[in-house]
């Protein structure tokens, strides 16, 4: 099964450390065990855009509107068995200390 890893700044979380964040010793793990798919850090939401389509009609706007998504800071796309093995591999990432990761199974559409 896939699944999202939402990498996530916290305000509420301990202050970054870099001599801690040791996300290359993860990066090595999740691809040693063959489980990562895909991973990239987000720029900030100012650099982007939100697009909806109301009634025809195509807005876009700057940024973020959802509120949380300023939040973002990255994701990574894992294969694991089970969401018990995503959320044991989402816990050992460096955010799960200086911010939070969601882990959220993905949802395949049929026929892609």
């Amino acid at each position: 099964m896939r699944f999202l890893l939402l990498i996530c700044t916290d305000p509420e979380a301990p202050a970054y450390v870099a001599e801690e964040d040791d996300i290359g010793d993860w990066v090595e793990e999740v691809t040693t065990r063959k489980l990562a798919v895909e991973g990239d850090r987000i720029r900030p939401a100012d650099d982007g855009r939100t697009v909806t389509l109301r009634d025809g009609a195509v807005r876009v706007a700057e940024g973020s509107t959802g509120g949380l998504t300023d939040r973002i800071a990255g994701f990574d796309l894992l294969e694991c068995a089970s969401l018990d093995e995503a959320v044991d591999v989402a816990s050992r990432h460096p955010m799960a200390r200086f911010g939070r990761v969601e882990v959220r199974p993905t949802w395949p559409i049929d026929g892609l």
